[in-house]
C-alpha cells in the first residue's frame, strides 16, 4: 500500500480516488462524506462531498424556529390592570399633619396632571441621562432615523422657544423626535419632541430660557430620532433645572 496524496494505493484492495469538493485535495472516495445542512425544519444534503477536515457542523441559525403551542387558557383569569395601577398619586413629605394618637404623620395626596390632562405621573425634573444621539438607532420597522435635517438657522427668542428653519422640507409632524448637538448653547441640546409650523420649519421647548440669537454653528447635528416615553406621555419630557 503507497500513499498517493492524501489517497492510499493497493494493488490488492483497489479503491478509487475522489477529490474534496472544498479543499481540492485527493482522497480515497470512500473517505468522502456528503455535506449537510439546515434548511427549514431538517436537514438536507447540499450535494457536495468533502473530507473529514472540511466537513461543517449544520449551522443552527438557519434551522427554522418551530414555536410551541400557546398554554392552555384557564377560567375566570385575573389579569393586572396596568393602567390602573400606574401611581396617580404624591405625597408630600413636608408640612403634613400627625395623628394625635399615634403620633404617625398624615401625608396627604395631590394628583399628578401630565400635559394631556391625564392622571399617569410626575413630570420628570432632572439632569437627563441614558440618551446618546451617537446612539440613535437608524431604522424603525419601515421608518429611517438618524436623518441630518441640516437646518439653515437655529433661532432663540429669549424663552424656551426654539424656531428650527431647513433648507428642504423637514418631513416631520407635529410630536416627532430630534436630537441636537453642537449648538452655541449647550442648554438647547438633548432630546426634543418638536411642534411643526411649516413643511420647513418647527419649533421645541427647552427647560430654560435661551438667550435670542441664531444658535447654529458648524459643529451644530441635528438629526431625527426615537426615544421611549413615559407612560401617559405624547412627548419627550423636559429635564434639568427650570432656573
Amino acid at each position: 500500500m503507497r500513499p498517493h496524496g492524501r489517497a492510499s494505493v493497493s494493488s490488492r484492495n483497489p479503491r478509487a480516488f475522489g477529490i474534496c469538493d472544498r479543499c481540492g485535495f485527493l482522497y480515497n472516495h470512500d473517505q468522502l462524506q456528503w455535506q449537510f445542512d439546515y434548511a427549514g425544519a431538517g436537514l438536507i444534503n447540499k450535494r457536495i462531498l468533502v473530507c473529514s477536515p472540511c466537513l461543517d457542523t449544520p449551522q443552527n441559525q438557519l434551522r427554522a424556529i418551530v414555536l410551541p403551542q400557546d398554554p392552555t387558557p384557564i377560567q375566570n383569569p385575573r389579569v393586572q390592570d396596568y393602567a390602573t395601577a400606574e401611581t396617580t398619586t404624591l405625597a408630600v413629605s413636608q408640612g403634613a399633619q400627625t395623628d394625635p394618637v399615634t403620633g404617625i404623620p398624615i401625608y396627604p395626596t395631590v394628583s399628578l396632571i401630565n400635559q394631556d390632562g391625564q392622571i399617569p405621573t410626575t413630570q420628570p425634573i432632572g439632569q437627563p441621562t441614558g440618551l446618546e444621539q451617537s446612539a440613535v438607532q437608524p431604522q424603525f420597522l419601515s421608518t429611517a432615523y438618524r436623518v441630518n435635517l441640516r437646518p439653515l438657522s437655529v433661532l432663540a427668542n429669549g424663552t424656551n422657544t426654539v424656531t428650527v428653519t431647513c433648507s428642504t422640507a423637514h418631513g416631520l409632524s407635529t410630536n416627532a423626535q430630534i436630537a441636537v448637538e453642537g449648538l452655541t448653547n449647550n442648554n438647547a441640546d438633548g432630546f426634543y419632541s418638536v411642534t411643526v409650523t411649516t413643511a420647513t420649519a418647527f419649533t421645541y421647548q427647552t427647560n430654560y430660557a435661551i438667550p435670542s440669537g441664531n444658535l447654529l454653528q458648524g459643529t451644530t447635528l441635528m438629526v431625527t430620532a426615537l426615544v421611549g416615553l413615559p407612560y401617559g406621555y405624547t412627548q419627550i419630557p423636559q429635564t434639568g433645572p427650570t432656573t
